[in-house]
């Protein structure tokens, strides 16, 4: 077998994102011909047969589907690898620090800044959607992530637990009427995937009412406060997001029986540094105080010592 050709990779997963070559020739802004010749010449360097053509459109073969996963995490690594290597020649001792809402990094930025006067922190704010990818890809040296996340390629550490809030709208009949049970809250539109309430999903089921399958359902915070704040529909987020965010058009109560937002640490596997295995260290000792709740009681429950 050849060497890789990683522009080849990208190809391949431009169409296996797409499955639809003509678009994906788009995507590249290169001409379908040139993809197709180069998809061919990726297929022959690694001795199998990627897609399915057929006059139904195209598909992942199993050995497609196995490398684009594969395909991904590679050029996540490739990516990091230019990323550092810049960093490096500019002869600079740098950690870029991600973190989900409702969590700080202040106190770890401040104890490596005490530790190493000189070192330079990033900081970036990551969502649902990349609190992994930007890890993986390079952009973030250490994450204050949101559990569950999928580890390949990642060492994860628990730090602590927080309990998880309904958000309503100010004037939702529920919100009035003081704190709602989860059984109560499944009469009504959830504004997030049922994956990540699946309390409400099951006290849904015990109502007898169907539960929604798949749907377009917002990332950001932001878009699904304002959502919530312009229906009848709830949400369920971790404490210290829901009061980060306070509006006086939306109201937060505590809901019995719902599962606590786990938090941890998270970099990218085999990654090893001074500053890194500093941050880490801080990330454990200062755990306490890497939330912004402060206001319903025992929300934050560290886990060990």
């Amino acid at each position: 077998m050849s060497e890789l050709n990683l522009r080849r990779l990208r190809y391949f997963l431009a169409v296996a994102d797409t499955l639809s070559f003509s678009r994906a020739a788009q995507e590249l802004h290169i001409a379908q011909p040139v993809l197709s010749r180069q998809i061919a010449l990726l297929e022959r360097e690694l001795g199998v047969v990627l897609f399915e053509r057929s006059t139904r459109g195209t598909d992942l073969t199993h050995a497609g589907r196995t490398i684009a996963e594969d395909g991904r995490q590679l050029l996540r690594s490739a990516s990091a690898l230019e990323r550092r290597a810049r960093q490096a020649a500019q002869g600079v001792e740098r950690l870029a620090i991600g973190f989900m809402p409702g969590l700080l990094v202040t106190p770890i930025v401040q104890g490596l800044r005490e530790w190493r006067a000189d070192i330079r922190i990033d900081l970036v704010r990551t969502g649902w959607d990349d609190q992994v990818e930007t890890i993986l890809d390079g952009r973030v040296d250490l994450g204050l992530v949101r559990l569950p996340v999928p580890q390949r390629g990642l060492q994860v550490e628990p730090l602590f637990r927080e309990a998880r809030v309904a958000v309503l709208s100010a004037s939702h009949p529920l919100a009035v009427a003081g704190d709602p049970s989860l059984f109560d809250l499944a009469g009504y539109d959830l504004l997030q995937s049922p994956d990540a309430a699946p309390e409400w999903r099951d006290a849904r089921l015990a109502r007898g009412l169907p539960v929604p399958a798949g749907g377009d359902y917002p990332h950001e915070v932001e878009i699904k406060l304002e959502r919530v704040a312009a229906s009848t529909g709830v949400a369920f987020l971790p404490v210290s997001t829901a009061r980060f965010y306070t509006r006086t058009d939306i109201a937060v109560r505590p809901v019995a029986g719902l599962a606590p937002s786990a938090v941890a640490v998270a970099w990218a596997a085999g990654r090893d540094s001074a500053a890194l295995n500093r941050a880490i260290t801080l990330a454990h000792t200062l755990r306490a105080s890497l939330t912004t709740e402060r206001v319903l009681d025992a929300a934050a429950v560290p886990d060990g010592p």
